[in-house]
């Protein structure tokens, strides 16, 4: 059998290695325009730490796929493949000064080890009028390293890769059995789907090897160490399609993280980058026959992330896999 998996990033490389799990005889191969430092995942800093407005159909749905994700990380963290990979785990405080429900986390405080409003103390580590604040261990997983190494998982296990820019589903009649749509924000065309929104992110990565932990702030203010410098940011843009670097987002940036953590001053920019992050409420990881004039296409959806397709994308992955398998089952009664 023959499955093409839509799309190179996060979430299509770990659908991609599930399938491969899960269907040991099936030809797998991954169809995309863009791929690792081109892709939306590569500028995620990579906390484990979904939204509390991240939503698949169901909440039963929703929270077996960030226990799942959370699992995969945890297990990869542990192996020792786990630095090749840039999965560790890391700490870290979210503090407020407006609202108790902003350091609270109901999807991942019976997930992580830890999870425990910060004491009095601790709610001064940081400059600011701290009223709220928790403290919890997660798992930090970064895309510059992961997207490589799976990649390379990926060939190594017989996978295929092709760079195809496609304008339609119909376009891969008679090549696979079964579509499996990553394409992320791509999907807004190939499926003329009007609930998809870009979100625009952006980052500037600095150099401050001193910073271990990661802090959250409020305005979207967070520091998040990684392998490869420590991410500054941010802000969310709604509908932007603007993938330019913006210099007021910058100085905005720049200014909230160093008065949440004045070290961070006379930290080196590496890089800055920009990001549309898919947004989709809910998350759309679901089965579609799709009827077209030469026959009927079978397509398993796995798109609509958001910010939180590093966090979710192995509790996707694994959902829509199983998915597949329903796929192939109907495909071998017709």
């Amino acid at each position: 059998m023959n499955v093409c998996v839509v799309g190179a990033g996060v979430v299509g490389l770990t659908t991609a290695l599930e399938l491969q799990r899960e269907l040991r005889n099936a030809n797998v191969t991954i169809l995309a325009d863009r791929f690792e430092k081109d892709t939306c995942s590569d500028v995620a800093a990579g906390l484990f730490r979904p939204g509390t407005s991240f939503s698949g159909c169901t909440e039963e749905i929703t929270r077996k796929w960030i226990s799942d994700a959370y699992s995969y990380w945890d297990e990869l963290r542990k192996t020792e493949h786990s630095f090749r990979a840039g999965v560790c785990q890391m700490s870290g405080y979210i503090f407020s000064s407006r609202d108790p429900a902003i350091v609270r986390n109901h999807f991942i405080e019976k997930v992580v080890p830890v999870y425990r409003a910060a004491t009095e103390q601790e709610l001064r580590l940081c400059p600011g009028e701290w009223k709220y604040g928790s403290f919890f261990t997660t798992i930090l997983t970064e895309c510059r390293l992961f997207q490589p190494w799976a990649t390379e998982r990926f060939l190594d296990n017989g996978g295929r890769i092709e760079t195809v820019s496609l304008l339609s589903f119909e376009e891969l009649r008679g090549k696979c059995d079964v579509i499996v749509n990553c394409s992320g924000l791509g999907a807004k065309r190939l499926c003329n789907d009007h609930k998809l929104v870009p979100i625009r992110g952006q980052v500037t990565k600095v150099r401050a090897n001193w910073v271990k932990t990661a802090f959250y702030a409020d305005f979207d203010t967070y520091v998040i160490p990684g392998f490869d410098g420590v991410t500054l940011g941010g802000c969310r843009n709604f509908d932007s399609y603007n993938t330019e670097i913006c210099r007021h987002d910058t100085a905005s940036i720049r200014e909230r993280c160093e008065s949440l953590l004045p070290s961070l001053k006379n930290a080196p920019v590496i890089r800055q980058a920009v990001g549309l992050r898919p947004h989709r409420d809910p998350v759309r990881v679901e089965i579609e026959l799709l009827s077209t004039p030469n026959g009927t296409l079978r397509i398993v959806h796995n798109y609509g992330h958001g910010g939180y397709g590093v966090t979710t994308a192995p509790g996707t992955a694994k959902y829509a896999v199983q998915l597949v398998k329903a796929a192939l089952k109907s495909n071998s009664k017709l």
